[in-house]
């Protein structure tokens, strides 16, 4: 174990006060920086401490996300501890943050990433054929809707906010037949549902970066990037890369009815593999999809991404320079 060496300014009355890592409330948010503290606390004996933050996607569970206003829908405040130094180091779940970081922040390592699929849960239908036509389906994703639309037309799709926990006890109450989650919650809160079926890519594409944690600081905490180097897995940071790469191209915003998934031929090295991405974007009223493939270097994932980004704008008609 390693000691934790850090700025002069972080001392306090000659001892080292602890890292404040900044996280939402929630029990999954929780988790996440909890795994993080973990392997800090494993690398390094400086303590290392928890501040949770409640930020205004957690204040606005009633309006459906698409209405929100998505930039920095559950990151700002996190972001404004940053800024402020109430926190070094905030962990996201990195679909969450904005392409575009705000002035002064910047992300760092990406850990091995989770399971990047969604999956359609059920407390009485076996999975998305079982379901019987008219069934309700709970999301408050519009990426999440097109594509289960573009399937099955005849379901009724429900918005369904809230954490893990209670997006569960409204399924079991019966406020619909079935939702569609992101599997790393459910398996890193070790959540059970008596059916789940896998959605996987790419016949059901993902949120950029979904699976994988975004770590955000100061961009001028020159201590940090040494010492939380040991927590990139690369193969996972490429991937997250060309996804956001592409997101950025498109000039949307998370909540977009937009999809990414990235794969690479081999995992080590992982900048000498092959980068296989696949994009989808869907029209305002989710009625057209368009679908494209690109392959080039792991270490050209930003290029591709957005280089995807233009292909599948071309195919919507849209100029370079505008987005739906």
């Amino acid at each position: 174990m390693r000691s934790f060496p850090v700025a002069p300014h972080l001392h306090t009355g000659g001892s080292l006060r602890p890292l404040v890592i900044a996280t939402r409330g929630s029990r999954l948010a929780l988790w996440q920086a909890g795994h993080i503290q973990r392997l800090l606390a494993r690398e390094y004996t400086r303590p290392v401490e928890l501040l949770a933050i409640k930020t205004r996607g957690d204040r606005l569970r009633q309006i459906p996300l698409a209405g929100a206003g998505d930039k920095g829908l559950f990151v700002r405040e996190i972001e404004d501890a940053l800024l402020e130094s109430r926190a070094d180091l905030a962990v996201h779940s990195l679909k969450d943050v904005p392409v575009e970081l705000r002035d002064g922040l910047t992300l760092g390592p990406v850990p091995r990433r989770g399971d990047e699929k969604d999956v359609l849960v059920s407390f009485a239908f076996a999975g998305l054929s079982a379901l019987p036509a008219g069934a309700r389906v709970g999301t408050s994703s519009p990426r999440r809707e097109v594509q289960l639309l573009a399937r099955r037309p005849d379901l009724v799709i429900l918005p369904l906010r809230g954490n893990l926990d209670t997006r569960l006890r409204k399924l079991e109450a019966g406020e619909c037949d079935a939702a569609v989650l992101a599997a790393a919650g459910l398996d890193r809160l070790g959540l059970l549902v008596p059916h789940r079926e896998s959605l996987d890519p790419p016949a059901f594409l993902p949120a950029p970066g979904q699976g994988a944690l975004g770590l955000e600081f100061r961009a001028d905490r020159e201590d940090l990037p040494p010492l939380l180097a040991f927590l990139n897995h690369e193969p996972s940071r490429l991937r997250a890369e060309a996804e956001r790469a592409f997101l950025a191209g498109l000039g949307l915003g998370c909540q977009a009815p937009a999809a990414a998934w990235a794969v690479l031929d081999q995992d080590s090295p992982a900048r000498h593999a092959s980068l296989t991405l696949e994009g989808l974007l869907a029209s305002t009223d989710g009625k057209t999809l368009w679908r494209r493939q690109r392959r080039g270097p792991a270490k050209l994932a930003r290029q591709i991404g957005l280089d995807l980004a233009e292909e599948i704008k071309a195919a919507a008609g849209l100029a370079p320079s505008l987005s739906l």
